[in-house]
């Protein structure tokens, strides 16, 4: 099981990492951003489009936010403008912040129902189990926006935990 330290950490760390790569993006025009470069989503932008449309799916289920008005196949062009995608960027990582923040050990232990439109059916899964994904489905998806970055001769920040100011200090 995880703990509300780790929990903490990875929402900083999501931030931290969000940072790093929508500044490296930032050097590249919308050309660049919008050129589909073969990943899942596509782009650099719809990369980015998908995992803001994630979080925010995720955390309609963890703490009854709304929930995005698109569906998962439309995730990588829910949000086309680059401009208003970097702002609710910044405002939704300090809402994972801040539900990182208020969680405690016994949150941890609870379970989680939700329809999963993706599967077409009703999941009931631990918590604790789920947030560990969430933060999952977010580093993996940044990795391919890293990596397309890097092809682009941007020069994103290095993506190591350990780099992290305060690692270990939640």
């Amino acid at each position: 099981m995880i703990s509300p330290d780790y929990v903490r950490m990875m929402a900083r760390y999501n931030q931290w990492q969000n940072q790093s790569l929508y500044t490296a993006a930032d050097g590249l025009n919308e050309a660049e951003r919008l050129l589909d470069r073969g990943a899942f989503f596509g782009s650099i932008q719809g990369t980015f489009s998908h995992l803001l449309w994630g979080d925010q799916q995720w955390m309609s289920r963890f703490v009854g936010l709304a929930k995005p008005q698109a569906t998962g196949e439309q995730s990588a062009q829910f949000y086309s403008d680059w401009q208003e995608l970097k702002k609710l960027r910044i405002a939704f990582d300090q809402t994972i912040i801040n539900w990182a923040d208020g969680l405690d050990a016994q949150a941890l232990c609870g379970t989680l129902s939700w329809y999963s439109g993706l599967m077409k059916c009703d999941y009931t899964k631990p918590l604790w189990g789920l947030i560990v994904h969430f933060f999952n489905h977010q580093t993996h998806h940044r990795g391919q926006v890293h990596a397309m970055l890097t092809a682009a001769g941007a020069r994103p920040d290095d993506t190591d935990p350990i780099l992290l100011q305060g690692f270990g200090e939640m």
